[in-house]
């Protein structure tokens, strides 16, 4: 993990390396799908990476000779993104066991799907957390190849944050 600060007197942003996005998802081959987090704003927002290689598994079924991601695949990459600026957040709060943090993604709310992904491309992933309702958080979400938009919309997630 690295961390900058932005200017005197503004929020610390963080950036998590695939090693230490290892550390704070439960998430393993072949379903952890984030290669790393950057400009992470702890419990509100973060910004990732997901590098699409042609060995990913799903590719032999989805499509033979015309290989594209699942939609249902970005989306999740969004949601593990999701999970690394809430662990963030209880790293930051001193959380004994911040992994323990990670919760479940319960809606998919207005996701628009703008292109297809293929194997080679770059997908950079952006989420900002938005209105709480206990353990239950709404968030922003988009997905873009350069600058090309690949998904929209918004997901509720729970975290874990009542067993602390």
């Amino acid at each position: 993990m690295t961390a900058s600060v932005d200017a005197p007197g503004r929020i610390e942003l963080r950036s998590y390396n695939a090693a230490a996005v290892l550390r704070m998802l439960p998430h393993r081959w072949p379903f952890l799908l984030l290669d790393g987090a950057y400009d992470v704003d702890p419990g509100r927002s973060g910004k990732g990476i997901k590098n699409v290689s042609l060995a990913e598994p799903y590719f032999a079924g989805h499509f033979p000779g015309d290989p594209i991601v699942p939609g249902v695949l970005i989306i999740e990459a969004l949601a593990q993104l999701t999970a690394v600026v809430y662990v963030a957040e209880a790293e930051t709060a001193g959380h004994p066991a911040p992994a323990s943090t990670v919760g479940y993604l319960g809606a998919i709310n207005r996701v628009k799907f703008h292109r297809v992904v293929r194997p080679g491309e770059r997908l950079d992933l952006a989420v900002t957390l938005t209105t709480a309702l206990g353990d239950l958080r709404t968030v922003d979400i988009a997905a873009r190849v350069g600058r090309e938009k690949v998904v929209t919309g918004g997901i509720t997630v729970s975290n874990r944050s009542g067993e602390r």
